[in-house]
């Protein structure tokens, strides 16, 4: 249960996901924030409108999956690193997932990477296919995984220095 281990149920998850037929389509953010706190700076970084927070800023942020073309300006955003961006729209059985990232050293394009669920349960080694910096004001690296399409929705983080060459 989210509010004594930090993991959200499949009843939060469900609230936030987009479509099947939406995630098809190309990359997509999804926020994973459940609670509500005055934090605003995804809707302001999103160029396309499509983050929005009803009643007031102390709510959920909530993404218009058909506003929404996945340019994780949201993902590099967010101080609780809480959005991601899932791609499903790749013709082979591998999707991209980009995650947040704050820890040192920042695994590199090429290298492969322990993914973990929510739970901090390994997933396997996956090939980051981007490593993109926030910038000197915004210490937040966006990482793009390539992982298997069953574990897009899994895979949300990795092993700090859990990292190999690719192969």
């Amino acid at each position: 249960m989210l509010i004594k281990d930090g993991i959200p149920t499949k009843e939060d998850l469900a609230a936030v996901l987009p479509s099947e037929e939406r995630l098809a389509k190309g990359p997509v953010a999804i926020t994973e924030c459940f609670q509500n706190i005055a934090c605003n700076p995804c809707v302001a970084a999103c160029p396309q409108h499509a983050i929005s927070m009803e009643p007031d800023i102390n709510a959920t942020p909530k993404v218009d999956p058909d506003k929404c073309i996945g340019c994780r300006l949201c993902v590099k955003a967010c101080p609780g690193l809480a959005i991601f961006v899932v791609d499903m729209s790749r013709p082979e059985d591998k999707a991209l997932v980009t995650i947040p990232f704050e820890f040192l050293p920042v695994p590199q394009k090429g290298q492969l990477v322990c993914g973990l669920n929510r739970a901090g349960e390994e997933q396997g080694w996956f090939k980051v296919t981007q490593a993109v910096s926030g910038g000197k004001k915004n210490m937040t690296w966006m990482l793009t995984l390539e992982v298997p399409k069953e574990l897009a929705m899994e895979v949300r983080n990795i092993k700090v220095g859990g990292y190999r060459d690719g192969e």
